[in-house]
């Protein structure tokens, strides 16, 4: 099974990074992609460019085989909606089983996202969520509601079309609050990797304007 794991990764920090790797050995990934997005169509542009982000993400998962770093939605023009990203992976892997990871909160939005419904014709879809959470979309919605599964069993034998809850280790860490700490010149350090850390200081991102 390929995992499909997107985000602007502004900068990438270990809530990325240790949810990333607990499902990947939970479902015995034989990849993971991280892919960085471009032009999130939702929400606002990335402060790093395109290039840093990529660059910080490489420094944080230089170590690990498993993660893999998939460039395509910065390649591509106009904005970076994820099921223009699952077709084109589908293409290239007709049968294999895709795994497409999204948070809570980006699943208490999906019927907003491009699209969403084809998101199913190329992939799973696994929540990652909190242990104990509850969320009642999947009941007041009878097209989520007919997908959902328990069973990885049923993932790993279709190529996509299932819903899928799977508890992670909360870490209370977003990138929104490290670019504060960063601008009010606060020390990051143990919230993301020493190697991004050490990138950030040396290229001077997320400073406030002086």
């Amino acid at each position: 099974m390929i995992g499909i794991y997107g985000g602007t990764f502004d900068p990438v920090h270990y809530g990325h990074l240790r949810t990333a790797l607990e499902v990947s050995e939970c479902f015995s990934l034989d990849e993971l992609r991280l892919i960085p997005c471009s032009r999130p169509p939702h929400r606002a542009a990335p402060m790093a460019t395109a290039q840093k982000r990529l660059q910080m993400l490489r420094l944080a998962v230089t170590n690990d085989p498993v993660f893999v770093i998939d460039k395509r939605e910065l390649t591509r023009e106009g904005p970076s909606y994820m099921v223009d990203t699952l077709e084109s992976i589908r293409e290239e892997v007709p049968e294999v089983p895709l795994l497409l990871f999204i948070g809570a909160d980006g699943f208490r939005h999906l019927t907003c996202w491009f699209q969403w419904e084809r998101l199913f014709d190329f992939a799973h879809i696994v929540v990652m969520s909190r242990p104990g959470a509850k969320y009642n979309a999947s009941k007041e919605n009878n097209f989520l509601k007919n997908r959902c599964t328990d069973s990885i069993s049923e993932l790993k034998i279709k190529p996509g079309g299932s819903l899928f809850f799977q508890n992670v280790t909360p870490l209370d860490i977003s990138a929104t609050q490290i670019r504060q700490i960063i601008a009010s010149n606060r020390n990051p350090e143990f919230l993301l990797p020493d190697s991004v850390v050490e990138f950030i200081r040396t290229n001077k991102l997320y400073l406030s304007p002086k």
